[in-house]
């Protein structure tokens, strides 16, 4: 049988933070008239970073939500004070995953070690205050950069799975009726052996609110002899070694004529004849079946097994829905106790973060401009240069069209409208704004 992978997908957008804008201040103190520029820079927006985090199964914290926004960097202010920094947005998501841009389908990251980060959206940088742009030919600069805008995309996380705890016992003991109650899994469930060709992965949440989970399997085929082939266990039995806890099922009622506790000492052989180490993974023993017995056979098959077990057998119906919480919180337990020794190696908080180069506004190489005719006397002047210069700059309105005039003026525009066509008093549109041209 060829390899089963198990993928988790996720598909979130992201936004980093937009940087901050520069300031148009002036200096203004007493017996100081003519202070000068003093506008501070805008601070950068935030980042958004994923970090595998190895105390996590599952992508299914990131689907409560579906956009991650970092915030905005602040805007600068007078006395040449820079706005702070936008916060990142740092998303854990579990060591395994592979983050892919989800219109291309390209690999950005592969976090395949705890710790491991990448980011994912740049935050735009913050711009210039007028203090940067006193020259001697002009002292009193009333403009400043704005902030660029932060990258947004969305990005799809994509994760193999691992079961954290695997049902294991013969077939025909309801291990797919349990994960189908305490799980999202829906299994294909009927009243013979070998109905599950496949183990049935399904994620059990724990906790809605902090979106704590962890992976459950039932493993399929499971019967004496499986080590050696016999039945499907010998296909399934690697599933069982990535588990931290081994949920054993039982069928009290012996509906099918078998005796539970023989079944519980047939399948732990064939665990150790697979892998010693197998059978020593922490255990949890289940009585399934239980709305089949009265109150007196329930008490003397659970009082039988514990007692020449020495091991506790954990009661439920997945008929009736009885003990199936305290199995879940059982299993997660053992599950959150594992979890810890792998947080106590890595401590997420003191890891810094380094940002890459944020995302800034470029200007292009030269000034191109199209004339376009709207009617006899009516023409639009088109400008991508004039464009990102309107993005990248902030000013009061009367010093911005003033510069953007005098800019074009000196690249040709008074010619290029005549070739086209203008007259004297006719209309020129720029970027929304009316003019008259004038010979």
């Amino acid at each position: 049988m060829e390899k089963i992978d198990f993928i988790d997908v996720v598909d979130i957008v992201v936004k980093a933070g937009d940087g901050g804008n520069g300031a148009v201040t002036f200096r203004r103190e007493k017996y100081i008239p003519y202070g000068g520029p003093d506008g501070g820079d805008g601070g950068d927006g935030g980042f958004v970073f994923l970090i595998a985090d190895p105390t996590l199964s599952t992508l299914y914290h990131l689907t409560e939500k579906k956009r991650y926004i970092a915030q905005n960097g602040e805007n600068g202010r007078k006395k040449k004070q820079s706005g702070k920094n936008g916060n990142d947005v740092i998303l854990r998501v579990p060591v395994g995953t592979i983050v892919k841009d989800f219109e291309t389908r390209e690999i950005l990251a592969d976090l395949d070690e705890p710790g491991k980060y990448c980011c994912v959206a740049r935050g735009g940088k913050g711009g210039k205050g007028n203090t940067h742009f006193k020259s001697a030919t002009n002292q009193t600069p009333k403009f400043a950069e704005q902030g660029a805008k932060g990258e947004e995309k969305t990005v799809l996380l994509e994760l193999k799975l691992l079961a954290d705890a695997g049902l294991i016992g013969y077939p025909n003991v309801g291990k797919s009726s349990i994960i189908s109650r305490i799980s999202n899994a829906h299994p294909k469930i009927a009243n013979y052996p070998f109905t599950t060709l496949v183990p049935n992965l399904g994620v059990v949440v724990v906790d809605s609110t902090s979106g704590t989970s962890f992976m459950v399997a039932d493993v399929p085929g499971l019967i004496k002899g499986a080590s050696e082939g016999k039945g499907l266990g010998n296909i399934f039995l690697k599933h069982v070694e990535r588990c931290e806890v081994i949920v054993h099922v039982l069928d009290l009622s012996g509906s099918d004529g078998r005796d539970p506790l023989q079944d519980y000492y047939d399948i732990r052989k064939e665990l150790g004849f697979f892998n010693k180490d197998l059978a020593k993974k922490p255990e949890i023993i289940v009585g399934n079946k239980c709305d089949l017995l009265s109150d007196d056979e329930l008490q003397i098959a659970k009082s039988r097994i514990e007692d020449k077990l020495g091991k506790k057998l954990i009661l439920v119906s997945t008929v009736t829905g009885s003990g199936l919480d305290d199995l879940k919180y059982a299993i997660w337990d053992i599950i959150r106790e594992s979890k810890k020794l792998f947080a106590g190696t890595l401590d997420l908080s003191k890891i810094e973060f380094v940002r890459p180069e944020p995302v800034r506004i470029t200007m292009p190489d030269r000034i191109d401009v199209k004339i376009v005719r709207n009617g006899n006397d009516e023409f639009e002047v088109v400008s991508e240069y004039v464009k990102k210069y309107m993005e990248k700059y902030r000013m009061d309105a009367k010093y911005l069209l003033d510069d953007i005039l005098e800019m074009l003026q000196k690249s040709g525009l008074d010619e290029k409208l005549r070739r086209a066509g203008a007259k004297d008093g006719d209309t020129v549109w720029l970027e929304g704004v009316e003019f008259t041209f004038k010979e």
